[in-house]
């Protein structure tokens, strides 16, 4: 795979992982629960300004960002670390993976099968990881070119307006639960029926409650907060998208065969998770808004260490980095985002 000391690298890393549980506790706890708190005060102001807006526009738009807000740090800080098991140890009945749903359409328990199991093993393995791409991107020479991949960008339009759709219609498009021809060596580990049920129960409560029960709440405001709903789903969607992508589809990121991937050791999978990771450069405000994913080099290395530790394991897994010859992949937002938009254009064609 490499000339990469994997056994020394596995030492290294697993060395600041222990160092860094060993010192998690009320610092972190006090973060996320901050961080719910402003969460909280963000969802109740925006959705209270939203009632305001026939008074004052700019009142009601700020109603949405900061609903829009609030749907972000749901879905990124709070939601993606709590469910990843990052908060467990706090034994809180309501900050834990088990318990914890997010505001999105997708199914909390579908999101931990398919991305907390299946992308964080196999992170990038084609064949294996179903996030590389979402079964709808072309984005490396794994894949046979096709004809709808010379459109590919509209189609990643779509997919970032629709994202938490997407998101949660991912695991039934790679069953086959509705299209396409099952596979017989597949392992079912949950039926059709429940994968199906899931999804729309969870997709019809987000629909109700956005554009049903709280436009209904607002009387003769229908529509302002119908509107003002729609903004913030949007933002929200446009915003972690990006932010997904950047992570993980920049112009840097490697892909890998099952057949380099058997028999892995921990150092090699570390050096998987290192050679197919980006980050993202930025300060304290702009890396909770990102759930710390500025940081997903940190974050495929150690999916379990609570977020806020990131950003000061990052200056040591860089070190590391370094001893051993390992491309640390960062930049700035609109570098790595314009990187990920070089990829998928250029995967457009043969």
């Amino acid at each position: 795979m490499s000339s990469v000391n994997f056994d020394l690298l596995a030492e290294e890393l697993d060395e600041i992982k222990q160092l860094t549980l060993a010192k998690v506790g009320q610092y972190d706890a006090d973060h996320i629960r901050r961080v719910i708190r402003i969460q909280r005060y963000s969802e109740w102001l925006g959705r209270a300004l939203l009632l305001l807006g026939f008074w004052q526009p700019v009142i009601w738009l700020l109603g949405v960002v900061l609903l829009a807000l609030a749907k972000i740090l749901d879905n990124m800080e709070i939601g993606h670390n709590v469910m990843h098991g990052q908060y467990d140890w706090m034994n809180d009945k309501n900050i834990n993976s088990m318990a914890y749903e997010w505001d999105i359409a997708c199914d909390g328990q579908s999101w931990h099968r398919v991305h907390n199991y299946e992308h964080h093993t196999y992170t990038n393995i084609i064949g294996k990881d179903r996030d590389f791409g979402y079964g709808l991107l072309r984005l490396s020479d794994d894949f046979q070119w096709r004809l709808k991949n010379t459109w590919q960008f509209f189609t990643y339009i779509n997919l970032s307006v629709f994202f938490q759709w997407g998101v949660s219609y991912h695991e039934l498009a790679a069953e086959r639960v509705f299209l396409g021809k099952k596979k017989q060596d597949r392992d079912y580990k949950v039926s059709h029926a429940i994968l199906k049920r899931r999804f729309f129960s969870k997709g019809s409560r987000q629909l109700v409650k956005d554009y049903v029960l709280f436009p209904l709440l607002a009387g003769p405001l229908f529509l302002w907060v119908l509107g003002g709903n729609f903004l913030a789903n949007l933002l929200r969607n446009l915003w972690t998208s990006t932010i997904i992508f950047c992570g993980h589809f920049t112009e840097q990121t490697k892909t890998f065969s099952q057949q380099q991937c058997e028999n892995e050791s921990q150092g090699q999978w570390y050096y998987r998770q290192a050679l197919g990771s980006s980050n993202i450069q930025g300060g304290r405000t702009f890396h909770i808004l990102t759930g710390h994913l500025s940081f997903q080099i940190e974050h495929h290395l150690f999916p379990d260490l609570p977020s806020s530790r990131y950003q000061e394991v990052a200056l040591m897994v860089q070190s590391v980095f370094a001893r051993h010859g390992i491309a640390y992949n960062t930049g700035t937002f609109f570098c790595q985002y314009g990187s990920v938009l070089k990829r998928i254009m250029r995967y457009s064609f043969p």
